[in-house]
C-alpha cells in the first residue's frame, strides 16, 4: 500500500513538472522587502536629573535651618511641593482649607517655621532680588537626618530601605529612628486618606516608581511658585527655573550664564508655536509627551533639536514611525501629508535615524510615493537611493509583465480553439 502511495505522489510530480514545462514560463517570485532600520529608544536621565538637581545647587528658592539658626541644607520649593501636601501648605501653595487633613496641618505645624526676619544671622549677605526662602525645622532630631531624606525625596521617594539605614548611622536609638521615619512617612501622607506608607518594605515594592513624573504635572503652566515666564504668540506661559535647569542642558546653560535669560523673567520664544512649547514642557516636568499626529510630533522634534533634548527627539521619531507603519496602504495613497517635505525636515534637524528610516519607508512603498508630485523633490542622491532600494524590483515588475503577457497570450489560443 505504501509503495503504491508513493507511485502515485511521484506520478502528481511528473505531471506537475510535464505542466509548467508545458506552460513555459513560470509565475514571477516577489522577492521580501528590505527590513526597515530598528531605532532604539534612549533610556530615561529622569530620576537622576531631579536628583543631581539637589547637589548644583542651583536656582535654590529654599533654605533649611536647625533650631540654633544654622544652615542644613538649600534646596526647591517645586520638588518639595510635587510629594508632599506639607511642604505644598508650608510654601503657601494650598491653604488649610484647599487640605481639610489635621494631621497634615499638625504635621507642618510641629516641625517648620518660616522665618521672615530681617535680623536674622546672614540675612544682609543675601540678595536683594528675591532671596531664598528661610526655614527653621524645629525638630532637632528630624533636622539631623534632614539632607538625608531631602536626597530620598529628590530621588523619587521609594527607597525606603536606604533612607532607613542612613538615619540609622546617625540615629543610634531605635526608637529615634522609627520616629523620624513615621514623620517623613506623615510628610508623604495624601489628605484624606489613611497613611498607607506604614510597612516600608511593602510600599517600595508596591510602588517603585517617581512621584514626580504624574505630581510635575500639577504645576504645569501654572504661576504657583512659577519664577519664570515665556512670552509665546503674544500669549504667556508660566514656568519653574529649577525643572528647565535640571532636565534641559541649552535652559541650565541659558538661565546661569552671563545671558539676559539669567537676570530676566520674562523670555520671548521664537519660532515655536504655544501648543508645542507646552508639550515641550510637558515632556520636561513629565519625562512623557503624547502628539496630537505627526505633523504635532515633526514641530516637537524641532523644537526639542532646539533646545538639544536628545531623548525627546528619539520619542518623536518613534511615534511618527509607529504612525506610518500602521497606516493602510489605502490611507497611504490618500493622505495629504507630504513625506517627502517630512524627510527633508528630519535631514535639516539632524534626525539622521529619522531621514534614513523615510527614505526605506519611500522605497518600500514605491508604488505609492512615485505617483505623488512631491516625489519630484528628492534630490538625486535620495532618487538613486530610492531607486536601488525599491519595492517591488524593476525586475519584478517587468517578470510579472512578461507572465501576464505569456498567459494572455494563452487564453486567446484557448479561445481560438
Amino acid at each position: 500500500m505504501i509503495q503504491a502511495l508513493n507511485q502515485k505522489t511521484s506520478e502528481k510530480m511528473k505531471k506537475r513538472k510535464m505542466s509548467s514545462s508545458f506552460h513555459g514560463i513560470r509565475p514571477p517570485q516577489l522577492e521580501q522587502p528590505e527590513k526597515m532600520p530598528v531605532l532604539k529608544a534612549e533610556a530615561s536621565h529622569y530620576n537622576s536629573d531631579l536628583n543631581n538637581l539637589l547637589f548644583c545647587c542651583q536656582c535654590v528658592d529654599v533654605v533649611f535651618y536647625n533650631p540654633d539658626l544654622k544652615k542644613v541644607v538649600e534646596a526647591h520649593k517645586i520638588v518639595l511641593c510635587a510629594v508632599s501636601h506639607v511642604f505644598m501648605l508650608l510654601f503657601s501653595v494650598k491653604s488649610p482649607t484647599d487640605i481639610q487633613d489635621s494631621s497634615i496641618i499638625r504635621t507642618t505645624q510641629d516641625l517648620f517655621a518660616i522665618n521672615r526676619d530681617a535680623a536674622f544671622p546672614g540675612a544682609s549677605q543675601e540678595s536683594s532680588g528675591n532671596p531664598p526662602l528661610r526655614v527653621v525645622v524645629k525638630d532637632a532630631l528630624f533636622c539631623s537626618c534632614l539632607s538625608d531624606i531631602l536626597r530620598f525625596i529628590y530621588s523619587g521617594a521609594f527607597q525606603w530601605e536606604e533612607l532607613e539605614e542612613d538615619i540609622r548611622k546617625k540615629l543610634k536609638d531605635s526608637g529615634d529612628v522609627s520616629n523620624v521615619i513615621e514623620k517623613v512617612k506623615c510628610i508623604l501622607k495624601t489628605p484624606g486618606k489613611i497613611n498607607c506608607l506604614r510597612n516600608c518594605k511593602t510600599y517600595q515594592a508596591r510602588k517603585p516608581l517617581w512621584f514626580y513624573n504624574t505630581s510635575l504635572k500639577f504645576f504645569l503652566n501654572k504661576p504657583m511658585l512659577a519664577d519664570v515666564v515665556f512670552e509665546i504668540q503674544g500669549t504667556t506661559v508660566p514656568a519653574h527655573r529649577a525643572i528647565l535647569v535640571a532636565r534641559c542642558e541649552v535652559m541650565a546653560a541659558m538661565f546661569n550664564g552671563n545671558y539676559m535669560e539669567a537676570k530676566s523673567v520674562l523670555i520671548p520664544v521664537y519660532g515655536v508655536s504655544k501648543e508645542t512649547f507646552l508639550s515641550f514642557l510637558e515632556y520636561l516636568y513629565t519625562d512623557s509627551c503624547c502628539p496630537a499626529g505627526i505633523f504635532q510630533a515633526m514641530c516637537l522634534l524641532i523644537c526639542a533639536e532646539m533646545y538639544q533634548v536628545s531623548r525627546l527627539q528619539h520619542i518623536c521619531e518613534l511615534f511618527i514611525i509607529t504612525q506610518l507603519q500602521s497606516m493602510p496602504s489605502r490611507e497611504l495613497a490618500s493622505m495629504n501629508l507630504d513625506i517627502v517635505d517630512l524627510l527633508k525636515k528630519a535631514k535639516f534637524h539632524h534626525s539622521d535615524c529619522l531621514s534614513t528610516w523615510l527614505l526605506h519607508f519611500i522605497a518600500t512603498n514605491y508604488l505609492i510615493f512615485s505617483q505623488k508630485p512631491e516625489f519630484q523633490d528628492l534630490s538625486v542622491e535620495e532618487r538613486s537611493f530610492v531607486e536601488k532600494h525599491r519595492w517591488p524590483s524593476n525586475m519584478y515588475l517587468k517578470q510579472l509583465a512578461e507572465y501576464r503577457k505569456y498567459i494572455h497570450s494563452r487564453k486567446c489560443r484557448c479561445l481560438v480553439m
